[in-house]
């Protein structure tokens, strides 16, 4: 095994050396890998842009790169339904959807992940009426152990398992979402007093079409984000590039960049970087194109745990989370992002059955982070939360299977599907148990 063939996620947290690693240039060019590899006994992962902070795509066997399976396959415009590949990126679609005048309904704030890997890790945005990106899949093709296709469609039951399904289904080839017309979004950022935000969270959570605020530690003040849906024909005010550069380039990454790396030398600075950061951050009102506004660039690494809670618990959790932090007396630089979900029907879905609030905690990646990170899971499993698939926690399938109501249906379907477990790896086995 050579050190080339060393692959690493975006967090820099999971390393994998893969027996093999292919790249498949289309459909059945990947059917012949995964039939391949399974006939000779090797477990098979693909991988997307590795934005997971788990290892749910490492493995020592053979892993499938899938950039050679990017792009449109359909859309039709009566239904709103495309067609994509499974390794096309979110920040892809866009382009591909205007032709059509469609839209994703939701995306989150950060669009460098694949499709396939987005959806099976259970990636969201905020909006209380609003789902995460698996909600939005109204169909799945799933390459089999012997490279045998499974088309699954929007009245398939086995849909709400495969929509959100960690991998362990089968290698995704192609995924049918449900689109929306087009439609423009007005933002307004703004730096508020926390206690102003949390005396009127349940109205405004309700009020708004997607809502979300950073806590930063050490301070008593927020960063809003309040944006509203408008009709694509609506008049748009973008931001201009020296005030995107800004705020995404100079201010989001570069300062940020240096001030974690500050911390990181003396922790003592971050209260008052922190306070700082925190006022400088909002101010802002601007319209565009739905997926300028929800995503944004980020390049500075970190690590991150994120759970979701019944959205009537936030409050509580919060609050045990502020007392954390001045308990322990911890300089943490990151701010704490707050966001919610509509509940939804899909059986590994954190917002199953329930309106969610999430709560995600992240450390800058030359950080330590496991001390903060599991005190907070302990709050966070105190309030009835669900750990994010794609991201940091230490939960087993013993530990899981209680949270979820159909979890053992999921692994039923898995027994049925994958009975030699050739899409397993370690982190499977250890949150669906071998």
């Amino acid at each position: 095994m050579s050190v080339d063939n060393v692959w690493r996620n975006w967090g820099r947290n999971v390393t994998a050396v893969p027996l093999r690693s292919e790249r498949p240039a289309g459909m059945a060019d990947l059917q012949r890998s995964v039939a391949r590899a399974s006939a000779a006994g090797l477990r098979v992962k693909a991988v997307g842009a590795g934005h997971s902070f788990t290892a749910a795509a490492a493995t020592d066997g053979v892993q499938l790169n899938l950039d050679g399976l990017q792009g449109l396959v359909s859309a039709d415009t009566e239904t709103g339904r495309v067609r994509l590949l499974a390794g096309t990126r979110l920040y892809q679609v866009p382009a591909l959807l205007a032709p059509y005048g469609l839209a994703m309904p939701n995306l989150g704030d950060i669009d460098r992940q694949s499709l396939a890997g987005a959806i099976s890790t259970g990636t969201h945005g905020t909006g209380a009426a609003f789902g995460g990106l698996s909600t939005q899949v109204r169909g799945l093709t799933l390459v089999q152990p012997d490279g045998g296709l499974l088309d699954l469609t929007h009245d398939d039951p086995l849909l709400p398992a495969a929509a959100l399904g960690l991998g362990a289904l089968g290698v995704i080839a192609d995924v049918t979402l449900q689109c929306v017309p087009a439609f423009v979004l007005r933002a307004e950022e703004r730096s508020e007093p926390l206690g102003e935000v949390l005396a009127g969270l349940t109205d405004r959570v309700k009020a708004a079409d997607h809502f979300e605020f950073y806590w930063f530690p050490h301070t008593d003040r927020a960063a809003t984000k309040t944006n509203t849906r408008l009709p694509g024909t609506a008049q748009r005010r973008p931001l201009s590039p020296a005030g995107r550069w800004l705020d995404e380039t100079l201010l989001s990454n570069t300062v940020f960049r240096a001030t974690c790396a500050a911390g990181l030398a003396a922790p003592a600075v971050i209260p008052a970087v922190n306070r700082a950061a925190a006022r400088m951050l909002g101010g802002r009102d601007y319209a565009d194109a739905s997926d300028r506004v929800f995503a944004q660039r980020r390049t500075v690494r970190f690590r991150e745990m994120e759970y979701a809670l019944p959205a009537a618990r936030l409050e509580s959790a919060f609050t045990a989370l502020r007392q954390l932090v001045r308990e322990r007396r911890w300089r943490i630089s990151f701010p704490v992002e707050v966001r919610w979900a509509a509940a939804d029907g899909l059986w590994l879905s954190t917002a199953h059955g329930r309106d969610t609030a999430y709560i995600a905690v992240h450390r800058y990646y030359r950080e330590e982070y496991r001390d903060y990170f599991d005190a907070v899971e302990e709050v966070m499993l105190a309030h009835g939360g669900r750990p994010h698939w794609g991201k940091l926690h230490t939960l087993t399938a013993a530990d899981l299977a209680g949270r979820y109501p159909h979890f053992t249906d999921f692994l039923a379907v898995r027994d049925r599907l994958d009975p030699d477990r050739v899409f397993a790896n370690a982190y499977l086995d250890r949150v669906l148990g071998p």
